[in-house]
């Protein structure tokens, strides 16, 4: 097929972006024709609440990526529908995370698609927010009506998704990330991050936000801290809230907390996941978590709350514990984690568990919902 990928791609980082890169790579080892376009401008700095949207590593040689997309732009939306309206791709591949995007995706797929031939199919994140506002909704159906067909990953944006399109959708579990490496080993790992190697770690990773629940974690901290003299918490990555309302419990918690608040690069990923015992995500609220597919990769067991798609992900007692978003929940299964032979159990579970998550399988599915559109 002719098939352009609309979304984040270098030079734009994280977890989108990788994604996006994936799947291209994927379609043209199955011999597809393969563009990407991504953002000339993805958010106005006023609205971005970290440091850098962008980092500085080489372009991937192995991907046509143009910088063509303003989100902030109508002209540019316009400009570029009649573009790929001209160009005719087979499938137009994009990536759905939040309802700011829809003004911009919505009339570039409106446009495109009166070429009678191009049809849209989203992967897609998330339908309602975690931060919600007045125009998410209609600017939800505007872009969500604009679309051939979906690939979700949890029940829960399935069911939101379904309020807004009666358009095909098929479920696939978030494919495992194989794009920060191998596991090292774990004298190297403390070594690299200047750790301790006689103490153990659980880790803290990601983009720091309210709904990630990182108060909660660290209000457990206090009480396993008072336990484990041997225990450390890292938490690593940057903030994107105010972090004032974190420090008075850091500065309680004194060295237990090893704080890195800032963008992880890529390839220091390895590290804090080889080092870890287990990745604990506190979460209030969730679709689905690109971080659970990080510690797939590396075999690192999980403790995730109870909240949207993370029980699919993680099997309770199998590869990890899934507890209730309290305080108490998430120090009972770090204590039951320390119990017994269950990390050890759990890792050797992940290695089965973690065969399910393919970006094969996940290219296969979009397929599949493009050709039943296009029947």
């Amino acid at each position: 097929m002719k098939i352009v990928v609309l979304g984040p791609a270098h030079p734009y980082r994280g977890g989108l972006a990788s994604i996006m890169e994936t799947m291209s790579r994927e379609y043209q080892q199955r011999g597809d024709e393969v563009k990407i376009y991504t953002f000339s401008l993805q958010y106005p700095s006023f609205l971005f609440p970290g440091k850098s949207q962008t980092d500085d590593k080489p372009a991937p040689k192995d991907l046509h990526i143009e910088r063509v997309m303003n989100t902030c732009n109508p002209l540019n939306w316009i400009r570029l529908g009649l573009r790929l309206r001209r160009e005719r791709p087979d499938m137009v591949l994009m990536k759905y995370w939040t309802p700011f995007m829809a003004p911009c995706f919505g009339t570039i797929a409106r446009i495109a698609r009166t070429n009678g031939h191009t049809k849209f199919i989203c992967q897609i994140d998330n339908v309602e927010p975690h931060e919600h506002h007045i125009i998410d909704k209609p600017f939800n159906h505007y872009y969500l009506g604009a679309v051939d067909g979906f690939v979700y990953m949890s029940e829960q944006v399935h069911g939101e998704l379904q309020r807004y399109s009666s358009a095909p959708a098929l479920f696939s579990p978030h494919p495992m990330f194989s794009n920060f490496g191998s596991r090292v080993e774990r004298e190297e790992a403390c070594r690299r991050l200047g750790l301790d190697s006689n103490l153990q770690y659980l880790l803290f990773f990601g983009l720091v936000r309210e709904y990630k629940g990182l108060d909660i974690l660290l209000d457990a901290w206090m009480a396993i801290s008072r336990k484990r003299d041997d225990l450390r918490l890292i938490v690593a990555g940057e903030f994107y809230e105010d972090k004032e309302k974190y420090e008075a419990m850091l500065e309680s918690l004194g060295g237990k907390v090893i704080l890195h608040d800032r963008f992880i690069a890529d390839s220091d990923v390895k590290y804090y996941f080889s080092v870890a015992d287990a990745l604990v995500l506190p979460y209030r609220t969730a679709t689905q978590s690109g971080v659970t597919q990080i510690a797939y990769n590396f075999c690192t067991p999980m403790i995730v709350t109870d909240v949207g798609g993370l029980p699919e992900i993680v099997p309770d007692d199998k590869v990890g514990y899934v507890c209730p978003p309290t305080v108490d929940g998430v120090i009972d299964s770090i204590e039951q984690l320390y119990q017994g032979d269950n990390l050890d159990r759990f890792r050797r579970n992940i290695v089965q568990e973690r065969k399910r998550f393919s970006w094969s399988a996940m290219c296969d599915k979009i397929v599949e919902v493009y050709k039943r559109e296009a029947v």
